[in-house]
C-alpha cells in the first residue's frame, strides 16, 4: 500500500527509516499511549530490529507514516482469526511534534477505508486508554463509534486503566 494523503504518506517501512523511527518513537509521551510491546526507551537497535522483522515478513498490514520524507509514526491493522476472521484491530502512533494537526485522523480514515476495500473485513475496532482523549477523538473523527468502557482493562506505567472500545463497520 502506498497512500499519498493531504498531510502525510502511508507506505511500507524501509530499512533507511531507522534513524527517524528511533527519533520519533523515543518519547515517553508516545510510549504512554501505546502497548508495552513498543519499547521505551526506543533505541536505534529497536528500530533496526523492528524494520528488519517487518520487511522480512513483507507485512501487508503494518505501515509507516511519512511526513516530508521522514518516518514519523506508524499505523497498522491486526487481522482477526477463526470466528473473528472478518474483523481487525487498528493501532497507531505519531511523533509528538505532529500531534494536534489532524494527521492521524486522516491516516486512520484512509487506512480503514483501504482495509475495508482490500480485505474481507466487516469490522475494524480499536481500544484506547481512557486517559488519552485525543486518541478517542481521532477515532470518532475517523468514523468509529464508541461501544463501551472496559473497566480496569490495562496496566500501563504501573497504573490500572480503563480502555475505551471503538469500532467502525462496513
Amino acid at each position: 500500500m502506498h497512500l499519498v494523503l493531504k498531510s502525510c504518506t502511508i507506505r511500507p517501512w524501509r530499512l533507511d527509516d531507522a534513524e527517524s523511527l528511533a527519533k520519533h518513537a523515543h518519547n515517553r509521551k508516545v510510549w504512554l499511549a501505546v502497548r508495552d510491546l513498543f519499547p521505551h526507551p526506543y533505541t536505534i537497535d529497536d528500530a533496526h530490529e523492528f524494520l528488519q522483522k517487518k520487511i522480512a515478513e513483507q507485512s501487508a498490514t503494518i505501515f509507516c507514516i511519512e511526513i516530508a520524507g521522514a518516518a514519523v509514526g506508524g499505523i497498522g491493522i491486526h487481522l482477526g482469526q477463526d470466528v473473528h476472521r472478518q474483523t481487525a484491530t487498528v493501532g497507531y502512533w505519531l511523533g509528538e511534534q505532529f500531534w494536534g494537526r489532524g494527521i492521524m485522523t486522516e491516516a486512520v480514515t484512509a487506512v480503514t477505508d483501504f482495509c475495508f476495500d482490500n480485505f474481507p473485513l466487516r469490522r475494524i475496532s480499536a481500544e484506547v486508554f481512557a486517559n488519552n482523549p485525543a486518541s478517542a477523538r481521532v477515532l470518532e473523527k475517523a468514523g468509529f463509534v464508541f461501544e463501551g468502557r472496559l473497566k480496569n482493562n490495562v496496566i500501563k506505567d504501573r497504573m490500572l486503566l480503563d480502555s475505551l472500545l471503538y469500532a467502525r463497520t462496513k
